[in-house]
């Protein structure tokens, strides 16, 4: 008997760890790729979160971006929201703008949209995208439960996951997907020595402001990044809408403990700490951290997780996300590879005929969409807090750069 496609999940049952973009992206792709002509998997995604809360726990708006195959808004378009997303979204071309401390432009990377999408990038808060991800997953067959995690796993001697739930029950699955995020339960279970993330050497400060005048120029629209002149610190600029954008100053040095909940004064500490160390920078940086919101400020090293295999040791399990995963803060893209991995992941499960080359497909996809984004991340640390002669080196490259794109 001739194996199809998929038919080694039809009428199994699959649990999905975690209801983060990933999870939505898979459930929502293998909704629409599922071969018709076979009996439907059982899905069941647990959310640790209440419906709400995971759709509004936090304000940041997101770049999804659409400059390649392998970004967001292709994951997007693939899933049938294209439209959707682009009512509560604004277009962006994507560019990258490079300052000095005193406001010169020294450089910038000009993306342009991929296929017929119709921007490089769409600026959407996190919640309306959470939103119309979990309302479409709700016109599924999928179980969506909230309010549970999925605590603990282990494979049975059938081959099958069982899942411990934090209510205390227990649930069997054929496949086990896991997208409960960089702290993931389920890689502790599977792959306990694999928890540790690294720190790429810097650290950021920073918060969202609000600006009721507008957001200033020359950061009111694209992405930013501004340089000191050789003292390696850097500021990195997201403008979210006319009147806010999320800052971060950062520079190298030991590692310092994450934080977001801040007394009055620490807030007050943060934003002086934040313009002692960028006293080179003139206005509007000023303005901008003076008019922080409070409950917004983060002290947020750079962490991170290069992307693993699915090798024989995981048979039945998939990680997908940050649960794989960790990108650091230097590099925004981890919606967009979440989205991807959603879809390739389902993908990959309907176009081959067994588990284990639906994994092998899946990896040869996704890490190669990983690697180079992670190593940028690497290139955009060094390039921002440059010193000596690296800084000079990237000086004079950048000089070279605006007088080639003058000429043409």
């Amino acid at each position: 008997m001739t194996a199809h496609p998929g038919q080694f999940l039809a009428g199994k049952r699959i649990v999905v760890a975690g209801g983060s973009f990933a999870a939505l992206s898979f459930i929502l792709a293998l909704e629409l790729l599922w071969n018709p002509s076979l009996e439907r998997p059982e899905v069941i995604v647990y959310e640790r979160d209440d419906r709400d809360k995971s759709i509004e726990k936090d304000t940041y708006t997101l770049n999804i971006n659409g400059a390649s195959r392998d970004d967001g808004l292709v994951a997007i378009q693939q899933l049938g929201l294209l439209d959707e997303v682009r009512k509560h979204a604004t277009l962006n071309g994507g560019d990258i703008r490079v300052w000095s401390a005193n406001w010169k432009w020294l450089s910038s990377i000009n993306p342009t949209a991929y296929g017929n999408l119709p921007a490089a990038t769409m600026r959407i808060t996190r919640g309306n995208l959470k939103r119309i991800l979990v309302e479409r997953a709700e016109t599924t067959k999928t179980t969506l439960i909230w309010g549970l995690s999925c605590t603990s796993a282990e494979r049975l001697s059938s081959g099958k996951i069982q899942v411990t739930i934090s209510d205390g029950t227990i649930q069997d699955c054929d496949l086990l997907v896991a997208a409960d995020g960089a702290n993931s339960n389920m890689r502790a279970c599977f792959r306990p020595n694999d928890m540790r993330t690294e720190y790429a050497g810097a650290t950021q400060i920073g918060g969202i402001s609000r600006l009721p005048a507008g957001v200033p120029k020359p950061i009111d629209k694209d992405f930013g990044l501004q340089m000191s002149s050789g003292e390696g610190v850097c500021c990195i600029y997201n403008p979210f809408d006319k009147e806010t954008v999320a800052w971060a100053v950062s520079a190298m040095g030991p590692e310092r403990e994450p934080k977001t909940n801040f007394s009055t004064e620490e807030f007050e500490a943060l934003k002086k700490e934040a313009l002692e160390t960028t006293h080179m920078f003139q206005e509007p940086f000023k303005t901008v951290v003076e008019a922080t919101m409070p409950g917004t400020v983060f002290i947020r090293p750079a962490k991170e997780k290069f992307a693993f295999q699915h090798d024989g040791s995981l048979k039945g399990v998939m990680f997908i996300g940050d649960a794989n995963h960790i990108l650091s803060p230097f590099e925004l893209v981890g919606a967009n590879l979440a989205l991807k991995d959603g879809w390739d992941l389902a993908e990959q499960i309907c176009r081959n005929t067994s588990m284990d080359a639906a994994a092998a497909s899946y990896d040869r996809v996704s890490i190669p969409r990983f690697e180079p984004v992670f190593n940028f991340s690497h290139e955009r640390i060094g390039f921002g807090h440059s010193t000596g002669k690296k800084w000079l080196f990237y000086k004079y490259g950048m000089a070279a750069q605006r007088g080639f794109k003058q000429v043409h």
